[in-house]
């Protein structure tokens, strides 16, 4: 087994939870999940509300400023509302900055946080094809935790988790983290590999028989099946087919330089269900 797919503290396998929302009506999936998920495992919920912000600009017009402070105090009066009401303990910062993602990112590095829940895409307008909104790309791929993607209309998971494993960087893709969460919903795992075609299926018959080990001593009820096919379009299928309601994927590159993969990107944009892309080196107990 390699020791790279392990990590000796597997519970719980997140504890500082942040809610990324500009309260729109795009935002509130994900932020009906990250009450559920905080409720469910028993966590405070941390929020930023991020605040486009230009000095420059609105030191001309001051009235501009004024009134986006004056909305995002409503949008935070009813998230602090809604969370009274779910019994959720709950604090949120309203954060400006010049660039939105920068303000998240930002947010949760101070704050140690150890998963971000955000919105899949806000409004498409001139970006309509884009499968993620161009924010959230951005704080997935310089996030320093993992990012939970939501859809439209995703509920939290309670059927079966699945973790995508990529046979070039198996350590990489969350294995450990996968198992803890199916662990404590009490879920079966599912290990999904695709191999490109036929002839590489015995290297990455091996890659998945290690991580089956690795999972199997953390949760389990852990399976593991092995695919032929395009990579995306076979994970989102085969979740489908195992029950899966939520995804769990690494995020390609190097601390240096790191970045969303275009499967990983695929799989995030077109998912039905949540997708949890996995920061390597934040496995559950990494600080």
């Amino acid at each position: 087994m390699s020791p790279d797919l392990l990590t000796p503290s597997m519970s719980p396998p997140f504890s500082r939870l942040l809610l990324a929302t500009e309260h729109t009506e795009y935002d509130r999936s994900a932020e009906a999940l990250a009450f559920a998920l905080a409720r469910r495992c028993g966590l405070p919920l941390h929020a930023v509300l991020p605040l486009a912000s230009n000095p420059e600009y609105e030191a001309v017009a001051p009235e501009v400023a004024a009134r986006a402070d004056a909305q995002a105090g409503v949008q935070r009066q009813a998230l602090e509302a809604q969370a009274l009401a779910e019994g959720v303990a709950f604090d949120i910062h309203v954060r400006r900055g010049a660039e939105l993602h920068a303000c998240i990112v930002d947010e949760a590095r101070e704050r140690g946080s150890d998963l971000i829940v955000i919105r899949r895409r806000g409004k498409r307008g001139l970006l309509a094809n884009l499968l993620v909104g161009d924010m959230v790309r951005k704080v997935i791929t310089q996030a320093p935790c993992g990012v939970l993607v939501v859809p439209a209309a995703a509920p939290l998971w309670g059927s079966a988790v699945m973790v995508g494993v990529d046979v070039q960087q198996p350590a990489a893709c969350g294995v450990a983290r996968a198992a803890a969460l199916a662990g404590q919903f009490g879920l079966p795992l599912w290990l999904v590999a695709v191999a490109a075609d036929e002839g590489a299926r015995g290297r990455s018959q091996a890659v998945l028989d290690d991580a089956l080990a690795a999972a199997r001593a953390v949760h389990g009820d852990s399976r593991a099946l092995l695919c032929v096919g395009r990579a995306a379009e076979t994970l989102i299928a085969t979740a489908q087919e195992c029950g899966a309601d939520l995804l769990v994927l690494g995020r390609s590159g190097s601390a240096a330089r790191p970045g969303i993969g275009s499967t990983a990107h695929k799989v995030v944009g077109n998912a039905a269900c949540p997708v949890l892309v996995h920061v390597d080196g934040t496995e559950s107990g990494a600080r």
